[in-house]
């Protein structure tokens, strides 16, 4: 095959994808309300707060984090045409507006609130889970939040510190709706800070942006490193009213107890010669609370491994979960 090789006088990009996300940018009023805003020390900015998150925006759409990233792109017309800019900010300017901005919540509230409206004007699917019969189905959203460590090992950034990792970064938190997991809710935290903490307004604002986006029931799942009572409470709330599964830490719960429980409420399956697994549920009143709440329980017990050998003691483990479901254990 012979090749035509033509010299042309169009620009070309490797980015052509900004085109689309200007074309959701541009579904928002993310401009007007950055614009609204005050940054202390800026009065009068030749670059308004619109351009610079919008900016910013552009490049992490890119993979890009740095604003020394933004260099590069103050002299490609389709970065400024694409996200609808009238001048993209030199990489000091990017820095020095985010850091001023940094201690103005506003900015926070209002990218997460045009981000949960854009989710809904757009028409974006929101797939739920199925639960029930065939007779009886159920929907539910799912909603599920956890912390997410970030690894920044030799950096000096301003809140790095030791995650539960065990290296030095940020510990964030996400909230994922529906099974496309749109993030619809997010907070930076330190490194050392505990997964709890200020996880009850977190989760607040989570279930308000769901039910904002969707009629459907909420089910939010929670990993052990939020196994608390005040969780369950806000799910219990009149205003943040979800159903739940968050697994349980059993801390210094003696697994041989848990094995007692389960053998008490039925006979478990014999999986192979050796391993036997319980399930099942109970009603159970947390740390606080005045009335029970179902707990489910897999308590699996081995007295033989896989390879065959015999244990003079056996090896117990233990799953529990706190619900407000009535499926049957296994399914939760």
């Amino acid at each position: 095959m012979k090749f035509i090789i033509e010299q042309s006088n169009e620009d070309l990009t490797p980015h052509s994808g900004l085109a689309l996300v200007g074309a959701l940018l541009n579904k928002t009023a993310l401009k007007l309300w950055l614009d609204k805003t005050k940054v202390p020390g800026v009065l009068t900015p030749q670059i308004t707060h619109g351009e610079i998150g919008t900016a910013y925006i552009g490049l992490l759409c890119q993979g890009k984090s740095d604003f020394d990233h933004i260099e590069p792109f103050r002299q490609d017309n389709f970065f400024t045409l694409a996200l609808n800019l009238k001048d993209t900010p030199s990489s000091p300017t990017l820095r020095q507006r985010l850091d001023m901005a940094a201690s103005n919540l506003q900015w926070n509230d209002i990218i997460l609130e045009e981000s949960v409206k854009l989710i809904k004007n757009s028409s974006a699917p929101l797939t739920p889970i199925y639960l029930g019969t065939l007779e009886a189905q159920r929907q539910y959203l799912p909603l599920d939040i956890d912390v997410s460590p970030f690894d920044n090992s030799d950096s000096k950034k301003e809140g790095v510190s030791r995650t539960y990792k065990g290296f030095d970064g940020f510990a964030p938190i996400f909230a994922y709706l529906a099974r496309e997991g749109y993030g619809i809710n997010t907070e930076l935290r330190q490194g050392k800070d505990h997964s709890q903490n200020g996880t009850v307004e977190f989760l607040r604002k989570s279930i308000s942006h769901g039910k904002h986006l969707s009629s459907l029931p909420l089910l939010v799942r929670m990993d052990s490193g939020n196994d608390s009572a005040e969780n369950i409470s806000v799910r219990l709330d009149k205003e943040t009213k979800a159903d739940f599964i968050i697994k349980r830490n059993i801390r210094k719960e003696k697994t041989e107890v848990w094995l007692a429980i389960a053998q008490q409420n039925g006979p478990g399956c014999i999986e192979r010669e050796g391993k036997t697994v319980y399930m099942g549920s109970v009603m159970w009143k947390p740390k606080g609370f005045k009335t029970p709440v179902r707990l489910v329980y897999k308590v699996t017990e081995r007295t033989i491994l896989a390879n065959g050998q015999a244990l003079l003691v056996p090896d117990i483990e233990v799953e529990t979960y706190w619900t407000s479901l009535p499926d049957p254990a296994h399914v939760i």
